[in-house]
């Protein structure tokens, strides 16, 4: 697969505990995105945070350990295929944050091994 070099980047803010269909939604998003051919997509936890829904702080301090962490799915791709993408997941996502900012791809490649 070849991707331009401008494109995009999707991020989607979520929580550790928000579900789709009884399994984690991130886990969906990605399955998701993996179906609707895009490059790539990463999730990565945050070991502090808060949002629309709630002003409490969410951590992974052992004294206050949170079952709702901080979760941010990254893909990127282009412009179009992304905000394709988003169409089909927006209905899903019941709290959280998206962004969509231009992202400057270096290089996109496979391992030939």
């Amino acid at each position: 697969m070849q991707l331009p070099e401008e494109g995009c980047l999707l991020r989607i803010f979520i929580g550790e505990s928000d579900k789709h269909q009884h399994k984690p939604l991130y886990e969906w998003i990605v399955l998701q995105a993996r179906e609707q051919g895009l490059a790539g997509a990463t999730v990565l936890r945050g070991i502090m945070g808060f949002g629309a829904n709630t002003r409490v702080i969410h951590t992974f301090k052992i004294e206050r350990l949170s079952e709702d962490l901080p979760l941010v799915v990254e893909i990127v791709d282009t412009k179009e295929k992304l905000e394709a993408f988003l169409e089909v997941i927006d209905p899903h996502i019941k709290a959280g944050l998206v962004t969509l900012e231009k992202a400057q791809i270096k290089f996109y490649r496979a391992d030939k091994n």
